[in-house]
């Protein structure tokens, strides 16, 4: 009886141990610490793991693009006296209200040669206005250009008329037309129509403008008028 007690006893403390040592095993903290070691390290990042797929972090401040220059607009001017309605400087009022012709050129400068004798009997029927290649011409009233015209006497030409068209003014031997410068083109007194030359039949040695009154008929044509001596009309010795 007491063999079988002492068996018995055996068999249970046998067994406490392997019990004791199955839930050591388990609940060992050491254990705990190496699995959670194990788990951290293969994880993704708190702040990635979550994140989309698609998901562009901004760029750092100093590496954003800076914003492309543009140079300042520009404004081109137009050249002095030849826009529309502004008297070029330095255009000079005859006592009769027109402009002298030629800029710069004051009336007592003029010399009266349309009286002078021309090749093949003719007479000048215009004043010539000495000046440097280049000057500007200027419209010697208000009006409209009739007609520019090359021809072989006077070079390149034009013909413009007065409002009322009672007149026609002429201007010969243009070095070049202002910049722009069309048939039909209305002009205001003093504007820059063209420039000092020597075309046509002029001597290369003496540029200088040819101007010319005319008066008209009643078909108003370019090529036709009784021409009036401008000489008196810009000194203020008689109106137009």
């Amino acid at each position: 009886m007491r063999l079988v007690l002492v068996f018995l006893v055996g068999v249970l403390v046998g067994a406490n141990l392997v019990y004791f040592t199955l839930t050591r095993d388990r609940a060992d903290p050491e254990a705990v610490v190496v699995f959670e070691r194990e788990r951290t390290q293969h994880a993704l990042p708190a702040d990635t793991a979550d994140a989309p797929a698609n998901r562009v972090d901004p760029a750092p401040a100093d590496t954003a693009p800076e914003p492309r220059a543009t140079a300042p607009r520009q404004n081109t001017p137009a050249p002095a006296g030849t826009r529309r309605g502004v008297p070029a400087p330095g255009a000079v009022a005859s006592p009769s209200g027109l402009v002298v012709p030629v800029q710069g050129v004051t009336p007592a400068e003029l010399s009266n040669t349309f009286d002078d004798a021309r090749g093949q009997g003719r007479v000048h029927e215009a004043l010539d206005i000495m000046a440097p290649r280049g000057t500007p011409v200027l419209a010697v009233a208000d009006g409209a250009i009739e007609k520019l015209f090359a021809s072989e006497r006077g070079g390149l030409t034009i013909y413009q008329f007065e409002p009322t068209g009672r007149h026609a003014y002429y201007y010969a031997h243009l070095d070049r037309y202002a910049q722009g410068l069309s048939d039909g083109n209305e002009v205001k007194r003093g504007q820059v129509i063209g420039y000092v030359g020597s075309t046509g039949n002029a001597s290369d040695d003496a540029p200088h403008l040819h101007f010319a009154i005319f008066e008209l008929g009643p078909e108003k044509n370019w090529w036709e008028g009784t021409a009036i001596n401008p000489y008196p009309v810009l000194t203020g010795a008689r109106p137009l």
